[in-house]
């Protein structure tokens, strides 16, 4: 077994979005992680179109169906670490440990029986691989009462925190989250509500494109504000922290339900959907964030040059910049972050943060499947 001084990690995951499987390749010298090699691994255009369809409640499935979806979801997931280990030049020999998030297909930390499911069979990846995986990790922290999201403030605190100075970390995934990074050295975070989601999937439909490029679809309309602020008024954005979502819940039947919607031009609603995404967010790092000076973001919506530059209106006085400053690729800090929960599986140290994801207290989070280990047929 490779000494975790020098062993090397990878991360896998599929995001909201389900835009591709994200995958980084990173060591950790001193405890934090450097990005070594980093690659987008495309879905298969039927698969993502069946994942969305179930993520947003589009779909069911039965149990055969069920567990077929699952392992072709794995096979993926192996698909995307075995190309980055082969253009990397990287053997698994060399790999202590994959972490491997999945695909979400259903979040609800609420009710009498709350869950969270991410479906991708991590034995077939540590079969394909040869690699220890890692995954399941949201449950420990949903089964102790947490919202087993965000996952990623304390990495954010790790990498990204200046003492005596508060800073907001924004990631701009399918939902949006935040994270707030204390002068005093707590961390706060939560999901805001949706970011790409809705504006790929309204995209999608009428535009037939996977995400509006450079936000050019919503340039192109006008917001409308009687729908701007019936969709504001959805109580989930007025519920305090801890609290998570996801496509189940912001999906565009979602959208669908407010009567305004009939009578706008596509173009007006993907303005509007934009719009909304900007408002939210906004709002909740005025209300949660008051004290932050700078906001820095990442997820794939950094790429969307529209929403940028209304967020960063909004969030004036407050600088808003992306993570590439810091040195961290947007792209690629969600994955680093079920690299480095791997490493913490493996240590049995904590993953979650209590006072983020709402839990009675620190759990160790994943579940290890061990590889064929040699002589194995």
């Amino acid at each position: 077994m490779t000494d975790d001084a020098t062993a090397l990690y990878l991360g896998l995951i599929s995001g909201t979005s389900a835009d591709s499987i994200d995958t980084v390749l990173v060591n950790f010298r001193d405890g934090t992680p450097q990005t070594l090699a980093s690659h987008a691994h495309p879905w298969p255009a039927s698969l993502r179109e069946r994942m969305l369809a179930l993520a947003q409640g589009e779909s069911a499935l039965d149990l055969d169906a069920w567990g077929r979806l699952d392992v072709e979801i794995g096979h993926q997931f192996a698909n995307a670490a075995l190309h980055l280990l082969e253009h990397s030049g990287t053997p698994a020999t060399a790999i202590r440990a994959i972490g491997s998030h999945g695909q979400t297909l259903r979040h609800r930390p609420g009710g009498d029986y709350p869950f969270t499911l991410q479906v991708g069979d991590p034995s077939v990846i540590a079969e394909r691989c040869r690699i220890d995986v890692v995954a399941d990790f949201r449950r420990a922290d949903v089964a102790a009462g947490g919202q087993g999201a965000p996952l990623l403030p304390a990495l954010h605190a790790m990498l990204l925190a200046a003492p005596g100075r508060t800073r907001a970390v924004l990631n701009l995934g399918g939902i949006a989250n935040i994270t707030v990074l204390a002068a005093d050295g707590s961390v706060r975070g939560f999901d805001t509500g949706p970011a790409n989601g809705l504006l790929d999937a309204w995209c999608q439909r009428h535009r037939g494109e996977p995400f509006d490029r450079d936000g050019a679809f919503a340039a192109s309309g006008q917001v409308d504000q009687g729908l701007l602020d019936a969709m504001l008024a959805d109580g989930y954005f007025a519920l305090p922290p801890p609290k998570s979502t996801g496509r189940e819940y912001f999906h565009l039947d979602w959208l669908a339900a407010h009567p305004a919607l009939v009578s706008l031009k596509p173009a007006d609603v993907q303005a509007t959907l934009l719009e909304l995404t900007a408002r939210s967010i906004a709002a909740a790092i005025a209300q949660y964030a008051a004290a932050a000076d700078e906001v820095l973001a990442c997820g794939g919506g950094v790429h969307n040059h529209l929403l940028m530059r209304r967020l960063d209106e909004l969030l004036a006085p407050r600088s808003l910049r992306s993570t590439a400053e810091q040195g961290i690729d947007p792209d690629f800090l969600e994955a680093t972050a079920f690299a480095w929960l791997a490493r913490q599986r493996l240590l049995n140290l904590p993953g979650n943060l209590p006072a983020v994801t709402g839990a009675r207290g620190p759990r160790v989070l994943g579940a290890i499947y061990s590889a064929p280990r040699s002589g194995s047929s």
